[in-house]
C-alpha cells in the first residue's frame, strides 16, 4: 500500500467543548487527513450547529435518536474512502502534528498489520501525563477506539464491529476476528493520544454491564463448540468477582447485565459467526 489515503472517524454525544478541542487540532495536522467523518449520535447541544457551521467540509452524520458509538463507528468504518481510519473520541487527538505520515510509514512496513494502536496521556490515569518512556512495540490482543488506526480492506473482509453492543467491547471483539484470521493488533508508541477523558456521559457500574453483556455476547458469536458455553460461564463468574473487588454494592447489580444479556440471547445466537478454535486460541494466547 503505498501512498494510503488516512481517514479520521469521531462519534460524538454531547460533549461540545470537548469536540471542539479535538477539531481544533485535527486542522492543524501535516499532512492534513484524507477526510475526517464525524458522527453526532443523538446530540441535542449545538454539535450539529457547530460542525455545519465551523467545520463544513467534515462528512457529518447525524442519527436524531442515538445508535450508540458501536453502531456509529461501524456505518464510518463502511462509509471511509481512505486506506486507512484513525479512531478517535471527541476528547482524544494525536500529540504529533505529522502522525499521518508516521502511520502511513508503519501499515506500509507490516503488510500483515490489522490495527494499530498507541499509548495514551490520559486523565484517567495521571501519571501518564508526565510518563516518557511507554515500552517499545508490541502485539496485543485489543486496542482503544479513542486511539488507534484500523486497515479498511482488513475491516470489510470481516465482521467488523458489532452494531448490537451499543456501547463498549467492539474493540477485543474486533481484534478476534482479525487475530483468529492471521492479522497483526500492534501496539505502537510512536505516537501518542492525549485522551482528556470527560467524565460527562460516563457512569462505572454501567459501563461495567455493558462491557460485562458485551463480552458475554461476544462468546456466543465468536467462540466455536465444544468451548463456547464454559468459556461464557467462565466470562460470567469472572465479571462477577470484578464486580466483588469493587464492594457488594456493585455485586448486587449483576442481574442487571445478566437479564440483558439474557434478553437479547436469540439475537446474539442469531448473528453467530463461529471462528476456528485454533484461531479463536491464538487471541486468547495474546498478551
Amino acid at each position: 500500500m503505498s501512498n494510503p489515503k488516512v481517514s479520521i472517524m469521531i462519534t460524538t454525544r454531547n460533549r461540545l467543548s470537548d469536540l471542539k478541542r479535538t477539531c481544533d487540532v485535527l486542522t492543524r495536522l501535516n499532512p492534513p487527513p484524507h477526510e475526517v467523518l464525524v458522527t453526532a449520535d443523538g446530540c441535542t447541544d449545538g454539535t450539529v450547529e457547530y460542525l455545519k457551521a465551523n467545520h463544513p467540509d467534515f462528512r457529518l452524520t447525524i442519527n436524531q435518536q442515538g445508535r450508540g458509538s458501536v453502531a456509529s463507528r461501524a456505518a464510518m468504518m463502511q462509509q471511509a474512502t481512505g486506506d486507512l481510519v484513525l479512531a478517535l473520541d471527541d476528547d482524544s487527538y494525536p500529540e504529533q502534528l505529522n502522525c499521518l505520515d508516521t502511520l502511513a510509514q508503519i501499515f506500509a512496513k507490516h503488510p500483515k498489520l490489522a490495527i494499530a494502536t498507541f499509548p495514551q496521556r490520559t486523565d484517567e490515569y495521571p501519571e501518564t501525563l508526565t510518563q516518557k518512556d511507554f515500552g517499545p512495540s508490541k502485539p496485543v490482543r485489543s486496542f482503544a477506539n479513542s486511539g488507534a488506526c484500523l486497515r479498511v480492506s482488513t475491516y470489510r473482509s470481516l465482521p467488523g464491529f458489532e452494531p448490537m453492543f451499543f456501547h463498549m467491547y467492539e474493540e477485543p471483539d474486533y481484534a478476534i476476528q482479525c487475530i483468529a484470521n492471521d492479522w497483526q493488533v500492534y501496539y505502537f508508541p510512536e505516537i501518542t493520544i492525549r485522551h482528556h477523558y470527560s467524565p460527562i456521559r460516563r457512569n462505572e457500574v454501567r459501563n461495567h454491564h455493558l462491557h460485562a453483556r458485551n463480552e458475554f455476547w461476544s462468546v456466543i458469536m465468536r467462540c466455536p463448540n465444544p468451548y463456547c458455553i464454559p468459556l461464557a460461564l467462565y466470562r460470567i463468574l469472572s465479571q462477577a468477582r470484578y464486580a466483588l473487588s469493587r464492594g457488594p454494592q456493585w455485586l448486587i447489580q449483576e442481574p442487571k447485565w445478566w437479564w440483558q444479556a439474557l434478553i437479547a440471547f436469540p439475537q446474539a445466537l442469531k448473528r453467530r459467526q463461529a471462528l476456528s478454535w485454533n484461531g479463536y486460541r491464538a487471541w486468547l494466547k495474546h498478551p
